[in-house]
């Protein structure tokens, strides 16, 4: 199921070389929810494990580093880093209890890449016990969405990035959508989150920063009111322009606004959406860069939480005479075959022994396993 360690996405990596050089002593532990009712993944338990083990044998190929070598904001000592890295299976857990339960305990910098390639796992184990995948559906269905995004031309393009790797289908069906897309919308498609993918088929791969980084922050600075801001400061400091797209909801948008300040305005691309009403936060992330005297038509927004093309198309309507608007759709590209996809994520629980959490604007996407910690982050973020 995983034949490579670059079959995960990019943000991954970029995230795992900040940590390299900011916090290498840093410990972690991250837990898998999965939010679909009435799905019991206890049946796959073992042969999940298997797949870790096997996911836990692999190496950077000379090759994989060359081509990792080839981006410019990836440092020598990271490339040397990986080149003698391999994931350790003993930082994984996986039990059966009342649920399937997944934990990962170790440093930041060994387990980062977990992740990803664990709920792709999760997610080919589980549909595999479909009797036949029904290809020629996911087939048409593709199609449909392919035609209705060349009928935005000539009058404008939708861009937008692949971002299903961890809620795929397989990576067999995930590998034909990306070759499609590349070969059918190539004026629009601006790359996938899969950097294996990316390097195979020759287009970009897209990413920036994950929840992770922004959590970890928590634990790891003096003051807890600053620790958006100082996870934005090592971003810049690790990147000097590069990679310049914020994650804009950690602690939901009014909080991102307040640290988002023109420093940060200026010294970003732009900023990426990932839940709540992507209208409302568009509108509000605009009169935040008109309120800064900065023209928002300079500034890229970026929209990721469970698109679908038709949604898409009427947000770029929305926003594109005021802002560019870009997109990264995942599960509706990677895991729309006819089955109820799965929602399941692995998100961090914990940074050196403490709690750290997400609020988010949207309820249930919150996670933290200390209820009087979330309910103090809401009080330091003031989020009702």
């Amino acid at each position: 199921m995983i034949i490579s360690l670059l079959d995960n996405d990019f943000y991954k990596f970029t995230m795992m070389q900040a940590v390299l050089h900011h916090f290498p002593g840093a410990m972690v532990e991250y837990g898998f929810t999965c939010r679909t009712p009435n799905v019991d993944l206890r049946p796959y338990a073992e042969e999940i494990k298997k797949s870790i083990q096997r996911l836990c044998s692999l190496q950077f190929t000379e090759e994989e580093l060359n081509h990792l070598k080839t981006f410019r904001f990836f440092k020598s000592d990271f490339i040397d880093f990986l080149r003698i890295f391999h994931l350790n299976a003993d930082f994984v857990s996986v039990e059966v209890k009342d649920k399937l339960e997944i934990v990962i305990r170790g440093p930041w910098l060994h387990t980062i890449l977990f992740e990803v390639p664990i709920l792709a796992i999760v997610n080919e184990v589980y549909y595999r016990s479909i009797e036949k995948p029904d290809y020629a559906e996911g087939r048409l269905r593709l199609a449909n969405k392919i035609k209705l995004v060349k009928s935005t031309l000539p009058l404008s393009k939708l861009y937008f990035s692949e971002y299903g790797t961890r809620r795929r289908f397989s990576f067999e069906w995930q590998e034909e959508v990306v070759r499609v897309l590349r070969d059918e919308l190539s004026e629009h498609l601006l790359g996938t989150s899969n950097v294996y993918l990316a390097k195979k088929l020759n287009i970009r791969p897209q990413g920036t920063m994950a929840h992770e980084f922004l959590q970890a922050h928590q634990a790891l600075g003096s003051r807890l009111i600053d620790s958006q801001k100082m996870a934005f400061e090592n971003w810049a400091k690790e990147y000097r322009g590069d990679l310049g797209i914020a994650l804009s909801d950690t602690y939901g948008m009014d909080a991102f606004l307040r640290d988002f300040d023109l420093y940060f305005c200026k010294l970003f691309d732009g900023a990426r959406h990932d839940s709540g009403d992507p209208f409302l936060w568009g509108e509000k992330l605009i009169a935040h860069y008109e309120k800064k005297g900065i023209d928002s038509k300079t500034k890229t927004m970026i929209f990721s939480d469970k698109l679908d093309f038709n949604l898409a198309l009427a947000i770029k309507e929305r926003f594109e005479t005021r802002s560019n608007p870009v997109f990264g759709i995942g599960t509706n590209l990677s895991n729309d075959l006819g089955y109820q996809p799965l929602q399941n994520v692995i998100k961090m629980m914990q940074c050196n022994g403490q709690p750290v959490a997400k609020i988010t604007d949207e309820p249930n996407k919150a996670s933290c396993q200390d209820a009087s910690y979330l309910a103090y982050l809401k009080q330091v973020f003031k989020v009702v």
